[in-house]
C-alpha cells in the first residue's frame, strides 16, 4: 500500500517498469555492506530505481520496520482467526477473555493495540456451558448425604440465605437425605394463608421485580429493560384452545390476546432466591388448556444480571402454561435459571427440561383439551402447581378490566398466599 503525505508536483506515469523494481530489489538484496542494509528498506512500493536515501536516517527505517514487523505478523494471524468458523474462533479467543479481565494491570491490554479484541462480558457469560453445569448440579444434588453429614452441610445452606426452618413441615435436619430433598421441602399449612378476599395471589415466595400494564407488546423484566410480549410466549395458538378473540390479523399480538373489549393486558414478575420456599401454586381460580416448553439457556435471573442481559427470560429455557379465567386469557410462565434445570409441573407428567439435546429456538407443544376433557385443567386458587430445583422466577401474563390494581411496590417480599391486586 502507497502512503502519499504531500501532492506531487508532477503526475504519475501511466504504468511502471515492474520488472525494474524487481531487479533493483534483488541488487540490493545480494549486495555487501551498506546495500544489503537497505533492503529492508525496500517495501514492495511502486517506485523507480535510484537511491535509497541518505545514510543517517537508514538505522532509524530499519529498526521502525523491525518494530512493526511482529505487529504485522500477529495482524495476519488475528486476520486469519477472524476468516475462521464462529465455533473455532471462540475456542481460541474465549480463554484468551478469561485471562483479559482476571489478570491485573492490564496486563493483555498490549494486544488490543494489534488488532486483538475480547469478547464483550454478555458474549463471554453467554458461552458458558451453564446447562450442563446445571445437570451436573442436579447429579450432585441428588447424592445421599451420611446422615452426621446433613446437618453441617444444611446448616451452612441455612445461614447462608436466611432459610425459616420453622416454617418447615419437618424441621429436623437429619430427614432430608440429599440437598434436592431440601431445597423442595414442603411448608406447615398455616404457616401461608390464602388470602380470600383478592382475585389474584402470589403464586410463591420471591420478591417483585416488576409489574403493572404491557404497553406496546412489551414486558419490563426490570426497571428500564424490557423484551418482547411475542418472543416470551411464542406464536399465538389456536382459538379453539385459548378461546381468543376473532382480533384482525393486523392487530399487534397484544390485541390479539384480550379476548374482552376493555380489558387491558397485566404482568408480574417474582424472583425466587435460593432460600425462598420452591413450590409454586395457582394464582387464582382458572382452567390450563396448553403447555409450551422452550429449551434454552440456563442463565442466572438474579436482579443484577436482568439489568445486565437484555431479554434475559427470552433466552432461557422456560414453561409456559396458558388458559383462561373469568376475566379472559391467563399466563404463567415457570422461567429455567442457572443450577435450575428441573422445572415440575404435577399434573404434566411429559414435561422432561434441561435435556442434553435441543434445538436453539424450538419449543414443544402440548394441549390439554381433549375429546375426553374438553375445558382443560381446572385449578383453584392456592393448590399446588409446580415446583423448582434452587431459585428462579414466575411471570405472570393476564387479562383484566381497566379497574384492576396492584397491591404492590416493586423491589417487596412477598409470600406465597399475599394478595398481587383485585378490582
Amino acid at each position: 500500500m502507497v502512503r502519499c503525505y504531500k501532492a506531487l508536483s508532477t503526475p504519475p506515469p501511466s504504468c511502471y517498469n515492474l520488472r525494474k523494481v524487481k531487479i533493483h530489489v534483488r541488487r540490493l538484496r545480494s549486495g555487501n555492506g551498506g546495500s544489503s542494509s537497505c533492503a529492508g528498506d525496500q517495501h514492495p512500493q511502486l517506485e523507480s530505481p535510484g537511491p535509497a536515501g541518505s545514510a543517517g536516517d537508514t538505522p532509524n527505517r530499519r529498526s521502525r520496520f523491525r518494530l512493526q514487523f511482529p505487529q504485522l505478523a500477529l495482524r495476519r494471524r488475528l486476520g486469519q482467526l477472524s476468516c475462521m468458523s464462529r465455533p473455532a474462533l471462540k475456542l481460541r479467543s474465549w480463554p484468551l477473555t478469561i485471562l483479559y479481565y482476571l489478570l491485573p494491570f492490564g496486563a493483555l491490554k498490549p494486544l488490543t493495540r494489534v488488532g486483538w479484541r475480547p469478547m464483550s462480558r454478555v458474549a463471554l457469560y453467554k458461552s458458558v456451558p451453564t446447562r450442563l453445569l446445571s445437570r451436573a448440579w442436579g447429579r450432585l444434588n441428588q447424592v445421599e448425604l451420611p446422615t452426621w453429614l446433613r446437618k453441617p452441610v444444611y446448616s451452612l445452606y441455612i445461614w447462608t440465605f436466611g432459610v425459616n426452618m420453622k416454617e418447615a413441615a419437618v424441621e429436623d435436619l437429619h430427614h432430608y437425605r440429599n440437598l434436592s430433598e431440601f431445597f423442595r421441602r414442603k411448608l406447615k399449612p398455616q404457616a401461608r394463608p390464602v388470602c380470600c378476599l383478592h382475585s389474584v395471589i402470589s403464586p410463591s415466595d420471591g420478591k417483585i421485580l416488576n409489574f403493572g400494564q404491557v404497553k406496546n407488546c412489551e414486558v419490563e423484566q426490570v426497571k428500564g429493560v424490557t423484551y418482547s410480549l411475542e418472543s416470551f410466549l411464542g406464536p399465538r395458538i389456536s382459538t379453539e384452545e385459548l378461546r381468543f378473540s376473532q382480533a384482525p390479523p393486523g392487530n399487534s399480538f397484544q390485541q390479539q390476546l384480550v379476548t374482552k373489549e376493555g380489558n387491558e393486558l397485566y404482568h408480574c414478575v417474582i424472583y425466587l432466591a435460593p432460600g425462598d420456599y420452591h413450590c409454586f401454586h395457582s394464582p387464582t381460580d382458572w382452567r390450563v388448556s396448553h403447555r409450551r416448553h422452550f429449551p434454552g439457556s440456563l442463565m442466572s435471573v438474579n436482579p443484577g444480571v436482568a439489568r445486565w442481559i437484555k431479554e434475559l427470560f427470552c433466552h432461557n429455557e422456560r414453561v409456559v402454561l396458558t388458559g383462561n379465567w373469568k376475566h379472559g386469557f391467563f399466563s404463567l410462565t415457570a422461567v429455567g435459571a442457572t443450577n435450575v434445570g428441573s422445572i415440575r409441573i404435577y399434573f404434566d407428567q411429559d414435561l422432561h427440561t434441561n435435556s442434553p439435546s435441543y434445538s436453539k429456538g424450538s419449543y414443544n407443544d402440548f394441549s390439554f383439551i381433549s375429546n375426553n376433557n374438553k375445558k382443560g385443567i381446572p385449578m383453584r386458587k392456592g393448590e399446588h402447581l409446580g415446583e423448582f430445583n434452587l431459585g428462579s422466577t414466575i411471570v405472570l401474563i393476564f387479562e383484566a378490566p381497566k379497574d384492576f390494581k396492584f397491591h404492590l411496590k416493586a423491589g417487596q417480599k412477598i409470600r406465597f398466599g399475599e394478595a398481587l391486586g383485585s378490582l
